[in-house]
């Protein structure tokens, strides 16, 4: 890329400026790694001037992994008829959140498939069960919330009023995949559409709630649609505010209905570093950024850190979704203060919300 054009982008970016759908494109097409790598890292550090990392101690609970949406991209699920499938009963769910708590964890992440037969009472019950232990619930991405909508037949406004009433906290970005409707009519036709993700974000955001997004990336879009999920993030964002944080996170073929198709190729961490900082580049009124060692990786997550991500994510005391696909990396919290700390930086604990534990 030109020094004089990459001069012209970063110095608009480092005073306040935001790029365009244009330049992001040619950033993508003709910046090198070192280039996005700098910018990155500048805004980073124009954001958070702190020598600091935070994390967080939670768990994923996959409350079911009975699902009717059978994405392509999904190794985790099972069909409604399999005998295999389970449902996770309140002894279950309490033990869990009891060993989490146990390992100084603040939240859940709740999250499970769409199951056909549970009604909104059911979702309602298990909340207020949850919340008798104190612990932050971080739950129910929006795909759900629509799913909970059309099977109650309410509106997703009150299926959100009713779930805080219940107790949740605040909700995942999970289930945006891409915000492309090419993209999820071919890979998770059953699933909410963009526009209908979007919809339950920001109501979520209009009713208090905090929310995370996300972007899994790397299977059948173009750097087109990568660049329309982005641009509706940042549009909500500026009307709301109420994202705390970016996860991009590359997609992993295995053991999915899409492993076979020769054109996916798993993303290099070479590829999941300029996204990344492409990521931090273009969404602008996006405090934080997550680096993803679930699926790249210590060593790389490290690296993240200079490379736009602020945050080092989760402990995960468990994870089944990624982990169904044949990625199985585990870091505990000692681990994860000691990754932050070889990169230049003091870990934080934090919670939902970035605020730290003191």
């Amino acid at each position: 890329m030109q020094e004089n054009t990459f001069k012209e982008i970063s110095d608009r970016v480092l005073s306040g400026g935001r790029i365009s759908d244009e330049e992001f494109l040619l950033l993508h097409d003709k910046a090198d790694i070192y280039q996005l790598g700098f910018l990155a890292n500048a805004i980073r550090e124009k954001l958070h001037p702190e020598k600091y990392v935070t994390y967080v101690i939670d768990r994923n609970i996959n409350y079911t992994d009975i699902c009717v949406s059978a994405c392509k991209f999904c190794a985790f699920f099972k069909a409604p008829e399999d005998k295999d499938g389970y449902l996770l009963s309140k002894e279950e769910l309490a033990q869990k959140i009891q060993e989490t708590q146990d390992l100084g964890g603040t939240q859940i992440l709740l999250q499970g498939g769409l199951h056909p037969d549970l009604s909104l009472e059911y979702y309602e019950d298990m909340l207020r069960f949850m919340k008798e232990t104190g612990i932050h619930i971080h739950g129910f991405s929006p795909p759900e919330i629509y799913h909970f909508a059309d099977i109650s037949n309410v509106p997703v406004s009150t299926v959100i009023s009713r779930l805080i009433d219940a107790g949740l906290d605040s909700i995942p970005g999970g289930g945006a995949e891409i915000l492309s409707d090419r993209v999820r009519d071919s890979t998770a036709p059953r699933k909410c559409n963009a526009d209908q993700w979007i919809e339950v974000m920001e109501e979520a955001h209009n009713q208090g709630l905090r929310t995370t997004a996300t972007m899994m990336f790397g299977h059948i879009e173009t750097v087109e649609e990568r660049l329309e999920h982005l641009r509706r993030l940042r549009d909500l964002q500026d009307r709301t505010k109420g994202f705390t944080a970016f996860i991009p996170w590359p997609f992993q073929p295995d053991n999915t209905a899409l492993a076979d198709i020769s054109v996916i190729e798993k993303t290099t961490g070479y590829g999941y570093l300029r996204i990344l900082a492409l990521s931090r580049i273009y969404l602008d009124n996006f405090e934080n950024v997550q680096a993803s060692w679930v699926t790249q990786g210590p060593k790389i997550a490290q690296v993240s850190l200079s490379f736009g991500a602020n945050d080092f994510g989760s402990t995960m005391i468990e994870e089944n979704v990624v982990a169904a696909a044949g990625i199985s990396f585990r870091l505990s919290e000692k681990e994860i203060r000691k990754l932050v700390t070889g990169a230049g930086f003091e870990p934080k604990q934090r919670l939902m919300d970035y605020s730290l534990v003191s």
